[in-house]
């Protein structure tokens, strides 16, 4: 979304908001009228295009119907945990993280207390890392990190160097990284990466205010690292896997109702906050999926 606000989004399937445009985004609601087959009034629905407003009129080939059961009920877990959210960071681990079960890997996560990393970091661990360690923004995020989701370990970026904690916490160098950040944080990570490993492509978000391509290219110095071990920084869009989704999303679900995948959410009330919740998402104030409330 946040890239929607430049003039070039960086990207061929995003087109920029226009100026008295409704804004929008994933959204999560409830049928009040329908003209469509697919249809019935009281049917839980979700689009990636819902308008930021509280009662719209919206193209049944855009929607999605709903089972509120596999998530508990829980229909924010649709625009998180069992949606994209979650789909990104399932089918980026499985499709570019080369992650298997016996191989003693260490993926590392940044933005881990994210939407994203958060999941990504457990799902690691499903799959068959034998450690992950998160990097996130605050000693709280660190502390939820290790403690309610699994994560071996978690570096506080804002303090001490994080080199020399990485290379503490990761004696063996780094196997699969989860990059939703960009920037120094990432070419601390590369310079400890091993022969033939991989980054996963998520997000740059420290990048999103610059004008440079998507996925922006390294350092040189960095950029030799990557030639030189043979480490793969392919983009990865989770829409090429439209095929997988649906298998996916129930992977999801079961781990969610096992409990073998935590969740995390900031819940804010109102569409009136909605600025307000965007602007402290992209400045690290939510844990986990930022979720704005318009209506109970």
């Amino acid at each position: 979304m946040r890239c929607r606000m430049n003039e070039d989004t960086g990207s061929d399937y995003l087109q920029p908001w226009q100026l008295s445009e409704v804004a929008d985004g994933g959204g999560v609601g409830v049928v009040e009228e329908s003209k469509h087959d697919n249809f019935a009034e009281g049917d839980f629905v979700t689009s990636f295009t819902w308008p930021w407003q509280t009662v719209a009129i919206l193209d049944g080939s855009l929607l999605q119907k709903l089972v509120p059961q596999l998530v508990n009920g829980r229909l924010s877990y649709f625009l998180g945990a069992a949606g994209i959210t979650g789909l990104t960071a399932l089918l980026g681990v499985r499709e570019k993280g080369h992650v298997a079960v016996g191989a003693n890997q260490t993926m590392v996560v940044s933005g881990a207390a994210g939407a994203c990393g958060s999941l990504a970091g457990q799902i690691g661990r499903l799959e068959g890392c034998s450690r992950v360690v998160g990097i996130a923004g605050t000693d709280e995020k660190c502390s939820i990190l290790v403690q309610e989701m699994g994560f071996d370990a978690a570096i506080n970026y804002k303090k001490g160097n994080v080199a020399e904690q990485l290379r503490e916490l990761c004696p063996g160098g780094v196997d699969v990284y989860f990059d939703n950040v960009g920037g120094d944080i990432s070419d601390t990570v590369i310079s400890q990466m091993n022969q033939n490993s991989h980054i996963i492509l998520c997000g740059q978000i420290s990048q999103y205010n610059k004008d440079v391509p998507y996925p922006p290219p390294l350092p040189p110095d960095i950029e030799k690292i990557q030639k030189e071990r043979n480490i793969t920084r392919e983009r990865f869009l989770v829409l090429n896997y439209m095929d997988k989704h649906e298998a996916s999303i129930l992977q999801l679900c079961q781990w969610i109702q096992e409990g073998k995948l935590k969740v995390r959410e900031t819940m804010v009330e109102g569409l009136a906050n909605i600025g307000a919740a965007f602007q402290s998402m992209m400045s690290g104030g939510n844990i986990g999926k930022q979720i704005v409330s318009v209506s109970k």
